[in-house]
């Protein structure tokens, strides 16, 4: 492999992980966000308040959007080993 090869591979890697992180990590922001402003304005102090929602969100995100992210993986992983298999 030349180093074009490399650094190609490299980005795609980091583009696939954006797509798969990036969902997750904003709903868990936004939940995070929307739960703390409840907390500040209820005086309520629990830290099981900010992460079973979070949890749930996640999980529920990845219910939803769990196929596509598996076929984004598989995308990647079928061009890495072609790549390899091809010299």
């Amino acid at each position: 492999m030349t180093e074009t090869e490399v650094l190609d591979v490299m980005y795609q890697m980091f583009q696939t992980v954006l797509k798969l992180a990036l969902p997750l990590l904003l709903v868990s922001m936004i939940i995070g966000i929307i739960v703390a402003i409840f907390q500040a304005a209820t005086q309520i102090n629990e830290q099981t308040m900010t992460f079973v929602p979070k949890l749930l969100a996640v999980i529920a995100i990845l219910g939803l959007l769990g196929s596509s992210m598996l076929k984004t993986l598989q995308d990647f992983l079928q061009m890495v080993i072609a790549m390899i298999a091809g010299g």
